[in-house]
């Protein structure tokens, strides 16, 4: 049974989690009143989007030596305080060149509490606690339209969404200074320093250069940009898709953009159960036909109904394919070569989350909001067939 202190620790973290979804989760349902005022053509999301991307990037570049120096505590600590900055930052910004920047400090703050609390949680927890962690984002994500719509509602303002968000980051910096000297890492004879992960047996010597010498290594770099591309511009483009091109009214759109985070949630919290049953590689091909027939939904909306359901769906289908494939990484390239694929993977999947949305807003720029469907039909049978090649390779 877990002490008392442990199970505060865990609590601030799962509600932090829930506030980094919750701030993320708002920018689709905010933009489209945000473009409004500052007069912005729809591809300007893409700006934002890249400057949070920069910002996460060079959080999680540093995150390891500021941990071994300052410790995860402080480290949380600045990270609140950046989000702090960030979201107050949104509220009172008074023209868009400010808004960016603004972005880059969020970013920041998410790129640190995200890399924080992941390296606590994998020296002092259990998996399943680890899962829960990132299953609280999805809460917070499916939370946040919500907020912005009712910001919006009765608020007057998309403004008042990030002033609420911004507040709760106020408690968690709280939070984290006064436990500022309870997070600490729980490192095993022999092990890496704090933030650093020791290498495997099989993973020493083998250098970058040699693992990006492996075809296969090079179509899971593109899937995860895929997935996480889908994941985003489902994410950030449905409520403007909803609003402005189909006339659905905006709270059942933003109820919908909610549903989409929702069903993220819960497919990810029920992960387990399913892989248990049918195995990574079925259940991975399964969540791509998903996507495929969630995307030939959104984009058909021969009803309104068939595109509801397309995002709920897309949502289900999207959970499960960054941590399965994950889980299939070292089957398909062997275990020397699975801590370079992965690193690979894993930060081309954070390109992936802000370029791949930015590319749909150009596109939605030109030629109207209709080819977000159309645009996550194509990815999503991109990425089908890519897995399969994969799959077929790595046996």
């Amino acid at each position: 049974m877990k002490s008392k202190p442990q199970l505060l620790l865990v609590g601030i973290a799962y509600l932090s989690f829930i506030g980094l979804g919750l701030s993320g989760a708002m920018l689709g349902v905010a933009w489209p009143s945000m473009r409004e005022m500052f007069s912005l053509p729809l591809d300007r999301l893409g700006i934002l989007l890249v400057a949070g991307m920069i910002g996460g990037l060079v959080a999680s570049s540093f995150s390891g030596p500021l941990i071994s120096r300052i410790g995860v505590g402080r480290l949380l600590l600045i990270s609140a305080i950046l989000e702090i900055v960030g979201l107050f930052g949104y509220s009172l910004a008074p023209a868009w060149w400010v808004i960016v920047p603004l972005g880059l400090v969020t970013g920041l703050g998410n790129g640190v509490i995200d890399a924080g609390l992941t390296t606590y949680f994998a020296a002092n927890h259990t998996t399943k606690l680890m899962n829960w962690l990132h299953a609280c984002f999805g809460i917070g994500a499916t939370l946040g339209p919500i907020v912005m719509r009712v910001s919006l509602t009765m608020g007057g303002s998309w403004r008042w969404g990030y002033v609420a968000a911004g507040l709760l980051n106020a408690v968690f910096a709280v939070c984290f200074w006064r436990t500022r000297d309870r997070w600490t890492l729980a490192v095993p004879d022999g092990a890496a320093p704090p933030g650093e992960a020791p290498p495997s047996p099989e993973a020493q010597g083998v250098r970058a250069v040699d693992t990006l010498k492996l075809p296969l290594v090079w179509v899971g770099v593109v899937l995860f940009f895929l997935f996480t591309g889908v994941e985003n511009t489902t994410g950030q483009w449905s409520y403007s898709l909803l609003t402005e091109v189909r006339s659905v009214v905006p709270g059942v759109a933003a109820f919908w953009a909610s549903a989409y985070w929702g069903s993220l949630t819960v497919g990810r919290i029920l992960l387990g159960f399913v892989t248990d049953r049918l195995g990574v590689e079925r259940s991975l091909r399964l969540a791509m036909l998903g996507t495929v027939i969630a995307a030939a939904l959104i984009w058909w909306n021969a009803i309104a109904l068939f595109g509801f359901l397309g995002l709920a769906l897309m949502g289900l289908a999207v959970s499960p394919l960054f941590p399965l494939s994950v889980s299939a990484t070292q089957k398909r390239v062997g275990a020397k070569h699975a801590a370079n694929a992965i690193g690979f993977q894993v930060a081309v999947g954070g390109l992936g989350f802000s370029l791949w949305p930015s590319l749909a807003g150009v596109l939605a720029e030109r030629m109207g909001l209709e080819i977000i469907g159309p645009f996550l039909l194509l990815t999503s049978v991109a990425m089908f067939l890519l897995h399969e090649v994969a799959v077929r390779r790595g046996m």
